[in-house]
């Protein structure tokens, strides 16, 4: 697949289709893989990657570059196409300016999952067969390839692109909710007393740095001046004071991004302390299917939000007790 991709890349610079390139390299390891811009077939070929740690949705960096004179090509994965739509609904990627090539995703694998095994030194990481053969400095180690999976990948939403201009590999399916198992662990917190969610929510939020990678990260989280970036408005990027400013940091955020999340479980897969903050937004999501039908954010460019959108169809508050939901 990188083959074939490097070689798509290069044809469309040469035949000036595109002007650079949005993809991946990378780091200082194996594994630290970050996306990366490259404008000439030397770059590509010297620097270009996409493998199994190529997690890392580029969505959000088109905002910029699609405001950048000529045209940029993108490689985008089917989760990462929900969240190129959903900006291109908010004016925020000018679509025209993007040539989007569709790749094949997930799943992933997560390095601190294999790390989490006691296994340092990685050189090289091979899937065979179900089976991780994993070099290092030390030797060769193997592990399960289920077991090193990363979370969001674990519960796939759609294997399948929303948009492109031109396709690399088979196409996938959409994933049902019961397939996927996507909110089988809402249902879990759902289930549990007040007081449990309570615990369980200071907990996992009690760990956070205020490090704002989740922010940082979000495709849904674009705005030119952030709050938290404004040193006037009391709550600029700091360590929490409480714990209300604890919880409510990522509550308020979750509530920012509801109903434009497209679940591509970034905020998560960045978190420095592994703070399962995709579940609060997954909650929303679950939510807003229950109480205004089944709806996908980044699914088309056309649509309204239930939550942008007035209906007289729409439930009223009493509804949320009706259901039993608290």
């Amino acid at each position: 697949m990188q083959e074939a991709m490097i070689n798509k890349a290069k044809q469309l610079l040469a035949d000036g289709t595109v002007n650079r390139v949005m993809g991946w390299k990378r780091g200082e390891f194996v594994y630290d893989i970050t996306p990366a811009v490259f404008e000439t077939a030397e770059e590509i070929d010297a620097d270009f990657v996409c493998d199994d740690f190529t997690a890392a949705n580029v969505s959000k960096y088109l905002v910029k570059e699609s405001r950048k004179e000529g045209k940029i090509l993108a490689f985008l994965k089917p989760c990462d196409t929900y969240s190129f739509n959903q900006l291109v609904k908010e004016h925020r990627i000018v679509r025209e300016n993007v040539y989007v090539v569709g790749i094949p995703g997930g799943p992933k694998l997560d390095a601190e999952k294999i790390k989490a095994k006691g296994i340092t030194g990685i050189l090289c990481v091979k899937n065979e067969n179900g089976t991780l053969k994993i070099d290092t400095l030390y030797g060769e180690e193997t592990m399960p390839y289920y077991e090193a999976i990363l979370g969001k990948c674990e519960t796939c939403k759609s294997r399948k692109h929303v948009v492109y201009d031109e396709l690399i590999g088979e196409e996938g399916e959409v994933i049902t909710a019961e397939d996927s198992g996507r909110f089988d662990m809402v249902e879990k917190l759902e289930n549990m007393t007040a007081q449990e969610r309570y615990d369980f929510w200071r907990e996992q939020l009690s760990k956070c740095i205020r490090c704002n990678a989740c922010r940082n990260v979000c495709p849904a989280c674009t705005c030119e001046n952030c709050v938290f970036d404004n040193p006037a408005s009391g709550i600029s990027n700091k360590a929490a004071a409480d714990s209300f400013e604890e919880n409510m940091f990522h509550i308020i955020r979750a509530f920012h991004v509801a109903g434009r999340c497209t679940d591509c479980g970034e905020c998560s897969r960045v978190c420095p302390q592994n703070i399962p903050l995709h579940l609060l937004n997954r909650k929303f999501i679950k939510d807003i299917n229950a109480f205004y039908g089944e709806y996908q954010a980044g699914e088309d460019t056309t649509s309204r939000a239930p939550l942008n959108n007035y209906d007289k169809d729409d439930c009223e508050p009493s509804i949320v007790h009706e259901r039993g939901v608290e």
